[in-house]
């Protein structure tokens, strides 16, 4: 039996050789010795300290990282994020990196506060945040709003039997627009289906294929 394919995924996630063995053993009933683990992470060339990534390039990732959306993670959880890019680094090499690059970061991690992130918008009437609340749902009100990225204005907040039917929250969009007597350049939502209606309109609308999405959910 060929299990190459799940030792290289585990390998890649970061685990340990036990942590290895134990996904193994109850993810896909493949039981092996820890010595068979070795001999075969050797055959396929994978080390956690031999043949180390250039920490230069490690260190251009991570300040890469830090400037987008990691500049809240920790360096265990950095680490981890660099062994799925492919890097051959330590934890103790990302933990320099880290005090090196982000050392105010560090600091606030330290002291356990939380780094609030900068928002920006590239000017009036560009983006347009929506999104639904569930938490009522149950008592059957399904709020779904819609903010005005740059200056905070509710564009519409609107109770209703369902947020997840796309034909509804359409609608609010649309209704929205006619009021405003405008079409903002993008909006920005969940990947989910109650939104695929909004994305199509948004397109057809602006005349681009301006995404919708969120990066980062």
């Amino acid at each position: 039996m060929d299990f190459t394919a799940f030792i290289k995924l585990y390998f890649s996630l970061g685990l340990s050789y036990s942590e290895i063995l134990c996904c193994l053993a109850i993810n896909h009933k493949i039981v092996i010795s820890m010595i068979t683990l070795k001999r075969r992470l050797t055959k396929l060339r994978l080390y956690r300290r031999k043949y180390p990534s250039n920490i230069l390039n490690v260190a251009l990732y991570v300040a890469e990282q830090i400037s987008e959306s990691g500049c809240q993670n920790g360096y265990r959880w950095m680490h981890r994020i660099c062994l799925l890019a492919g890097f051959r680094t330590s934890r103790s090499d990302v933990a320099s990196l880290l005090s090196l690059l982000d050392p105010q970061g560090c600091e606030l991690r330290r002291r356990k506060r939380l780094r609030l992130r900068n928002y920006y918008a590239k000017g009036s009437n560009f983006i347009w945040h929506l999104d639904s609340y569930d938490k009522l749902k149950q008592y059957g009100l399904c709020i779904n709003g819609c903010i005005y990225g740059f200056s905070w204005k509710i564009i519409w907040c609107k109770v209703t039997c369902s947020t997840s039917n796309p034909r509804i929250i359409a609608g609010h969009y649309i209704d929205a627009i006619e009021q405003l007597g405008a079409c903002q350049k993008a909006v920005r939502g969940d990947r989910g289906t109650e939104n695929t209606h909004v994305a199509e309109m948004h397109n057809f609308l602006t005349n681009t294929v301006f995404n919708i999405w969120t990066k980062y959910r």
